[in-house]
Order: C-alpha cells, then structure tokens, then sequence
C-alpha cells in the first residue's frame, strides 16, 4: 500500500473573459458540469443548482470524494471555480480542464492546494491569514 502525503487535492481557479451569454444558460452549465464529474470518474452524491434573477448561477455538487462549486458573474465574465476531491488527483485535475474548456475563459488564474499535508500535522498552527479578518 502507497503511503498518502496528503489527503486531496483543492483546485482553486478564477476564469477572466467568459462569454456573459454562455453564463447565462443554466442548462447548458449544469450539463457540463454533471458531464465533467461523470467523465472524470467522480462520484456525485448531490447537487444544487441556482439561477439568480436577473443572472448569475451558482452551482454545487457533493462528491463522496469532496465538492465541486461554480458561481457566475455574467455581468463581468467571471467564473469562481473550486475543485476539491480526496481522491486519486487526477480526477479533480480533469474535472477541472472539463470545466474550464466549457466556459473558454481569455484568462485564468488557479492556485492548488494539497489538503492535509501529513508532513505539516505536527506543525504550528498559522493564524496570521486569518486574523486579519476577525
């Protein structure tokens, strides 16, 4: 058995320049999300899905591996786009490309996380990120 370095992986992405239009079709986003899980082998427990008057989605799928979440902002064609799948990482990596190539962003900007780093269990706790918000 593999010795696990961490516990998943958290693709975290913001996507510049999409289509306002396409952001509007709820549909059309829903299926692609629930086709990239399929496709990309994760298992979906749930999902909820949002169309806000007069636009915007915001979307959730619960995984037995963990979540995906998507929010649009037609009105600035922006997409927040969160991945997070304690299982093998590559379905969370092809999840995420799905995702990305449906909306066809000029630009974006991903920040990946690895969740539960094993050799950071014993570490000191750092607070400082989060204080500044209390």
């Amino acid at each position: 058995m593999r010795r696990r370095d961490n516990f998943g992986v958290h693709i975290v992405s913001d996507l510049y320049g999409c289509s306002p239009e396409k952001l509007m079709k709820t549909e059309e986003i829903e299926k692609a999300i629930e086709t990239a899980i399929q496709e990309s082998h994760l298992t979906k427990i749930t999902s909820h899905f949002h169309q806000f008057k007069p636009y915007g989605f915001t979307g959730f799928v619960l995984l037995s591996e963990s979540h995906l979440a998507v929010h649009t902002w037609p009105e600035y064609g922006y997409v927040s786009l969160d991945v997070y799948s304690c299982g093998p990482p590559d379905g969370s990596f092809s999840a995420h490309k799905k995702i990305v190539d449906f909306f066809k962003p000029e630009k974006v900007s991903t920040n990946v996380f690895m969740r539960g780093r094993l050799d950071e269990a014993n570490s000191k706790p750092n607070t400082e990120a989060v204080s500044q918000w209390s």
